[in-house]
């Protein structure tokens, strides 16, 4: 099953780094791809995988150097700790939606089709988009779509919403169209709906609270000339990502001694992040918005 090409894979793999024997990690396995790669370098190495989507099991590498499990990376501390695991040698994440979940109508992630407005990572979940649209006050959509996707006329959107659920249950992507139709300005329909299709889908998977989860747990399970590598698609996990590198919180604050010295967990590789090349860009239009971040643990 193809759920997606490997985004900027080669500057993946030298961006970690790896050492034969190392012990890495990928928490973001979709259809192995990276993984893959992984373990052409590592040797007699191991590698711990993470996904939270449960279709990801049918394509599952039988390799007895990986470890795939089936859970959200927000917890890989913990099962790093569980299955004994040192600390690693290097940790990637590319938090992209997999080609699989955006092609799969049933899934809800595309306003190409007319499906279910679902968008969860995994079916363990029970917060669907449609919950969010019927059952959120006004007040909890505007957060949504302006914290989310940067909506300029959030309050606007989240008015008219509440108006026409109370008419009619908004259950389907090509409702949700119709309803928000008045909202969107001229012109700019795609990139208006995709901002809030990210709006919605962060909101039902909690994603920035799980990549901040995931972020602090990195400086910890990471040993000393560890790396970090970090692929993201749009400013809001881009922002946690940068900010973190440089300053070891998602904030960006900079937090120093008594003595003035600035605390400095990572060492950033990447001054700017690294984008694919146009060739690549061609290939899988989807790379277009990736933005990958290396750091290494000091």
């Amino acid at each position: 099953m193809d759920y997606h090409q490997p985004v900027m894979l080669e500057e993946t793999i030298n961006g970690l780094n790896i050492k034969p024997g190392g012990t890495y990690v990928d928490l973001t396995f979709g259809s192995g791809g990276h993984a893959i790669e992984i373990l052409k370098h590592i040797g007699d190495g191991r590698l711990m995988a993470f996904d939270r989507d449960e279709d990801v099991m049918q394509n599952s590498i039988r390799d007895k150097r990986l470890l795939l499990i089936n859970h959200n990376f927000r917890y890989m501390k913990n099962f790093l700790q569980y299955y004994g695991y040192p600390p690693v040698d290097g940790i990637l994440a590319d938090l992209g939606v997999s080609s699989h979940q955006f092609d799969t109508p049933d899934r809800g992630f595309s306003m190409r089709y007319d499906s279910r407005l679902d968008m969860r990572m995994s079916s363990r979940t029970t917060l669907t988009a449609s919950t969010v649209l019927n059952i959120y006050k006004q007040e909890e959509l505007f957060r949504v779509f302006r914290s989310y996707g940067e909506i300029d006329n959030a309050l606007q959107l989240a008015r008219i919403i509440q108006q026409a659920r109370d008419k009619e249950a908004i259950t389907t992507m090509a409702r949700f169209r119709a309803v928000i139709m008045p909202c969107i300005p001229r012109g700019t329909e795609n990139k208006y709906l995709a901002r809030v299709l990210q709006a919605l889908r962060i909101e039902v998977n909690d994603e920035l609270e799980a990549l901040g989860d995931m972020l602090r747990q990195s400086a910890v399970m990471l040993k000393k000339g560890g790396r970090l590598v970090i692929i993201s698609y749009h400013s809001l996990e881009d922002r946690l990502v940068k900010n973190f590198m440089r300053t070891g919180n998602t904030e960006g604050s900079v937090h120093a001694d008594i003595y003035g010295h600035r605390e400095q967990i990572f060492k950033v590789i990447t001054r700017k992040p690294l984008r694919p090349m146009e060739a690549e860009m061609a290939a899988n239009p989807r790379s277009r918005s990736a933005k990958l971040r290396i750091a290494e643990k000091s």
